[in-house]
């Protein structure tokens, strides 16, 4: 076996080993402190944010915020907001700024 190889599956090993570690130390840690929980309920909006406000206010790179897909971002979020549902939430954002591309 080459040695390519070797490192291949050393890495494919340890990514392993260290992605089932979190899953069995998650398992030992089942209850949490109250703050803990309150804490880690945050991170998914968190991280979801992070993902998409840049996508809508930095355009090419450039900060823009008058920009059509932030006002679509915007409209979603407010249905997010009012209905708490993901469908009609991505239904919206999604006819929305398909009919925004098609008037532009």
């Amino acid at each position: 076996m080459s040695r390519v190889w070797t490192a291949i599956l050393l890495a494919g090993a340890g990514t392993y080993a260290m992605r089932a570690s979190f899953i069995v130390a998650a398992r030992r840690l089942a209850t949490v402190p109250p703050w803990a929980d309150r804490i880690l309920r945050q991170i998914p909006p968190a991280a979801l944010a992070a993902l998409i406000v840049p996508s809508l206010v930095r355009i090419d790179g450039e900060l823009d915020l008058w920009q059509p897909r932030l006002a679509i971002g915007v409209l979603a979020g407010l249905v997010a907001w009012r209905t708490r549902n993901v469908a009609v939430t991505l239904v919206v954002g999604i006819a929305g700024l398909m009919a925004l591309e098609a008037i532009v």
